[in-house]
């Protein structure tokens, strides 16, 4: 693809008036990174197929993989799905501007490639305030999955994006580090029963304390399945160095340790404080507390890039709770590993 000029606007407050000229960017069809309260996201008008694929090619993405359009206003929702379900509601009012993506009947007007030929687009309001002011400055619903090479972890800082993007893409609007660290939540409010999809900033229970009993998807659709959300299909989040999630206790983690090393490999880990304490560990990548999976999920894809900047034959990580956003955080670590040793 050609070499582009990525341009970096550093935004620290609003208003600013960088924020135009990235949303200027945006309704001429080009590609722009933008900060979330869940990851960096890389965005393109939603309308037009020609700046949608431009995503594509930039991450690298199979373009069989549904995007999730952003807007930065619920009124605009009835320009592009047939209707939206009272459950579906419920939640916008709970839960939005939040990490939390819905799945609605399209009506048709957005880019076949966003939605990969199906019949349901999610949809969310972001709760970010340079994304809001960047979504209503450009007056379009903005595709956009994370910003990365397709299989490296999400971005959660604007040099993350940089590293990966440089000269793929048009812009970066640099807003700082992130907060939940995980993509949003997808539930698809086009069943009768709604269903999460993918795990993240919005529990499992947060959903139920606001509508009711929801069906939880498994992690992972099949080969020949259409994916109806993004993080279904595809490996995930891996660095380049293997991931083995430990399950057990830090004796175990120590025998499984001792085993690799024996065989020459060397051995970083990925783990809690507690953890790093309980192994009397100098060098490990430290999460964060178990006190505070919130905390730890927010840490992860940062500590999977630092991976890539060690030289290491093999990570072992912990394994956590899925209990709240547990659910996400082992969802995502799951999809990194490359085995699971119990």
């Amino acid at each position: 693809m050609a070499h582009l000029h990525t341009k970096v606007w550093t935004i620290d407050a609003l208003p600013n008036p960088q924020i135009q000229e990235a949303a200027e960017l945006l309704q001429q069809g080009q590609t722009v990174a933008f900060p979330t309260e869940t990851v960096y996201g890389l965005g393109a008008d939603a309308t037009n197929e020609k700046a949608v694929r431009s995503i594509f090619e930039a991450k690298g993405r199979p373009s069989d993989n549904p995007l999730i359009v952003h807007i930065g206003s619920r009124d605009v929702l009835k320009q592009y799905v047939k209707d939206v379900p009272a459950q579906a509601s419920k939640l916008m009012d709970a839960f939005w501007p939040g990490p939390l993506t819905i799945i609605l009947p399209s009506n048709g007007t957005l880019a076949t490639n966003v939605t990969a030929g199906l019949d349901t687009i999610g949809m969310r309001m972001p709760d970010h305030p340079y994304a809001i002011e960047l979504l209503q400055a450009c007056a379009l619903p903005i595709a956009a999955p994370s910003a990365n090479r397709s299989g490296k972890p999400s971005p959660t800082t604007a040099e993350h994006v940089y590293h990966d993007l440089n000269g793929r893409i048009a812009g970066i609007v640099d807003g700082g580090r992130t907060g939940v660290g995980v993509e949003s939540t997808v539930i698809d409010c086009t069943l009768d029963k709604p269903m999460i999809l993918r795990p993240g900033g919005v529990t499992q229970s947060d959903i139920e304390t606001a509508i009711g009993p929801v069906d939880l998807a498994p992690s992972v659709v099949k080969k020949d399945e259409q994916p109806r959300s993004p993080g279904m299909k595809y490996k995930h989040y891996a660095p380049d160095a293997p991931i083995w999630i430990v399950r057990g206790g830090s004796d175990r983690m120590r025998e499984v340790a001792l085993e690799a090393q024996q065989q020459g490999k060397h051995v970083q880990f990925l783990v809690s404080q507690e953890r790093a304490e309980e192994l009397g560990l100098n060098e490990a990548l430290i999460l964060g507390s178990q006190k505070n999976l919130a905390d730890i999920t927010s840490n992860l894809y940062d500590s999977l890039r630092q991976v890539d900047r060690l030289d290491v034959d093999l990570v072992l990580a912990e394994s956590f709770s899925k209990k709240g956003i547990g659910e996400a955080l082992m969802n995502r670590l799951e999809r990194a590993a490359t085995k699971v040793v119990q």
